[in-house]
């Protein structure tokens, strides 16, 4: 066992065998990204990629085209965005995330013991924020309001084998934004585009898929994040996992995620194989 300290999430890390891989997948990439901590916008240097989509080497690394520019600006924007307690949307979003979650019960007040039955560290949420930013509750709501059956499943802790000592969902759910934009890396991209740099292409092939799948769908990180949390889920389940293990399950998440997003027939979220998890009803 070896100790690591995130913000406060998981405290220690047991050594675990190598990533298992999901029913939902056929391989996994590897990866060398922490995927817990402060956020670290490394910028690189870009360069046109190449992938063998479909039988055949397309490139996809050309110029960017207006649109998605403009979303990759908006989805910036949405990540560079603290929590504020003081801020009155932000408080909304968090009675919404309540709402969405609790519809039967009636919530005392911002600051309260009930939010710890959702999973957060304290009575204060806005103090879990830190981490990943207001984004982290959007992906929240979005998944509570869009995927509300499978949003219970997991935060009740409902199929499976469960460990006695699990994953706090909320705080998990924070982790898990800020696995995705680690993964993707797109915010030191953003900023060259914001400079001027229109001609600037995505350096990495998932970074690249992904641009892809916002031009088609302004929701896709959103989207991206419900089916990333089924798949975490599923390789806590798979792995018998407890709470100090919650670390190496999330690697694994993005290696699967990975996976699934260089699929020659994966040209949208709803393509990956593990969007099959998510249940709207």
């Amino acid at each position: 066992m070896r100790a690591e300290r995130s913000h406060g999430y998981c405290v220690a890390i047991r050594t675990m065998p190598p990533c298992s891989i999901s029913r939902c997948s056929h391989a996994l990439v590897p990866s060398d990204d922490s995927t817990s901590g402060s956020p670290r916008w490394l910028g690189r240097s870009l360069s046109c990629v190449c992938i063998k989509r479909k039988g055949a080497y397309e490139r996809i690394g050309n110029n960017l085209t207006p649109i998605q520019v403009e979303r990759l600006q908006r989805l910036k924007h949405r990540m560079e965005v603290y929590f504020d307690a003081s801020r009155h949307e932000h408080q909304e979003a968090l009675r919404a995330l309540w709402s969405a979650t609790y519809p039967d019960q009636e919530l005392i007040g911002l600051i309260s013991d009930q939010w710890k039955q959702m999973g957060w560290q304290g009575r204060d949420p806005s103090t879990d924020f830190r981490g990943a930013g207001f984004i982290s509750l959007e992906n929240l709501l979005f998944f509570a309001k869009t995927f509300n059956a499978s949003f219970q499943k997991l935060l009740n802790k409902q199929g499976g084998k469960r460990s006695a000592w699990e994953y706090p969902f909320a705080v998990a759910g924070v982790n898990i934004t800020f696995m995705i934009m680690q993964m993707l890396d797109l915010q030191s991209f953003a900023i060259l585009i914001l400079e001027g740099l229109s001609a600037a292409k995505p350096r990495t092939f998932i970074r690249t898929v992904f641009i892809q799948m916002l031009s088609e769908d302004e929701w896709a990180f959103d989207l991206l994040y419900c089916v990333a949390f089924m798949v975490m889920d599923k390789q806590w389940l798979d792995r018998n996992a407890s709470y100090m293990e919650f670390n190496e399950v999330l690697r694994c998440t993005r290696q699967q995620l990975e996976r699934e997003l260089l699929l020659d027939d994966v040209m949208r979220i709803e393509d990956m194989p593990s969007y099959s998890l998510l249940s709207q009803s």
